[in-house]
């Protein structure tokens, strides 16, 4: 295994999974190990601790234990299976809409239940719907979390609890690694004062117990810092290499000004603002150039991008060149189009306008 990088590892080496769970994998990009233990929690919650059913409190997230007093199906507008459970300071009731009849045999009077969910208003109190929650044998040797419980991205099919498992093993694996392979160079992350990636990791799927719930939560501790500062950097470096593969390409050079365009602008009933000038300028200089053009110009509406469009399309034609512009929505190019059409009719300039609908004769 040793020999093997993470992103190596089939996801069928963990225990439980096989070609029906691959699949459900696949369906939120996770291929590998490395994959998976890159899927990181969305949010926390703290099973820390056992609450007392008199001290919950509506809307909370609690974790439970007690002793099973009834069980029974209840008919309404849904057919539902109820369990009340009680401890030494009060019951609760457990609600569930969706069992089986193992799922009714399991949950029998008297079994003994560790169970945790969110606490609701039913139609007799307090209860919880659709609860995690585990049968055992006695408490003292129940084991409480030791960490706060993450709580993951999933897909239809895959239950939180059997995620969590399949990621805890994950974790164990990686034991054998000691590292995740980190490409930051060290004294990026001295620098930035940041965490390594695999210490990151392993705190961000298991928090330990004297983190803060909120601490854990939110999206500026360190852990979540040190892989946001990676993956800004990989977004920004894959756009500088962008751009370099893009300058080694090769454009046509489109001559300067013309009378073309003197005409045009003297034709506008408006003069140029001066932020229109520069934008038309720069652009101009770009299209002189011969590598491909890489600009956004961006603006409010109302600003002049149009105008702007317009002097850019003519300096294309100028130099003998058809020009394309496109529209995201087939109005807003109709509307392109009667604007374009005003300006270059009286230009000797043929304007046409094509969207999804036309059909193929007048595409011709």
């Amino acid at each position: 295994m040793l020999n093997q990088s993470l992103d190596q590892i089939s996801l069928t080496r963990l225990k439980g999974v096989g070609p029906s769970l691959e699949k459900k994998f696949a369906q939120i990009s996770i291929y590998n190990l490395q994959d998976l233990l890159f899927h990181l929690p969305y949010r926390y919650e703290d099973r820390t601790k056992v609450n007392s059913i008199s001290e919950i409190n509506l809307g909370e997230h609690v974790l439970l234990q007690g002793e099973i007093i009834s069980s029974s199906i209840q008919f309404g507008r849904r057919r539902s299976l109820n369990c009340m459970i009680r401890d030494n300071t009060g019951c609760v009731s457990l609600r569930f809409f969706h069992f089986s009849s193992a799922q009714k045999a399991a949950l029998n009077t008297g079994k003994l239940i560790q169970c945790y969910g969110e606490i609701r208003l039913g139609r007799r109190g307090l209860e919880i719907y659709h609860p995690e929650y585990k049968i055992v044998d006695n408490f003292r040797s129940e084991l409480i979390e030791n960490s706060l419980t993450p709580i993951y991205p999933t897909t239809e099919g895959m239950q939180q609890s059997r995620l969590r498992n399949f990621i805890q093993q994950a974790l164990e694996i990686l034991d054998s690694f000691d590292e995740v392979q980190d490409f930051l160079p060290s004294e990026v992350t001295k620098k930035f004062d940041l965490c390594g990636l695999t210490t990151a990791l392993r705190f961000l799927h298991r928090p330990p117990i004297d983190s803060s719930l909120n601490y854990a939560n939110n999206a500026f501790n360190p852990w979540q810092k040190r892989l946001a500062f990676e993956e800004l950097l990989a977004h920004r470096l894959c756009m500088r290499k962008f751009r370099s593969d893009s300058l080694q390409e090769s454009a046509p050079i489109f001559k300067g000004n013309s009378q073309l365009i003197d005409n045009f602008l003297e034709s506008l009933p408006f003069t140029l603002t001066r932020g229109q000038q520069t934008a038309y300028k720069e652009i101009s200089e770009d299209l002189a150039k011969a590598s491909p053009m890489l600009r956004l110009l961006q603006g409010d509406v109302g600003s002049g991008k149009t105008v702007v469009a317009a002097l850019t399309s003519l300096h294309a034609i100028n130099n003998g060149y058809q020009v394309a512009l496109m529209a995201p929505t087939e109005i807003l190019a109709e509307q392109h189009y009667q604007t374009f059409l005003g300006w270059f009719s009286n230009l000797g300039i043929k304007v046409g306008w094509l969207s999804g609908k036309t059909k193929g004769s007048e595409k011709s």
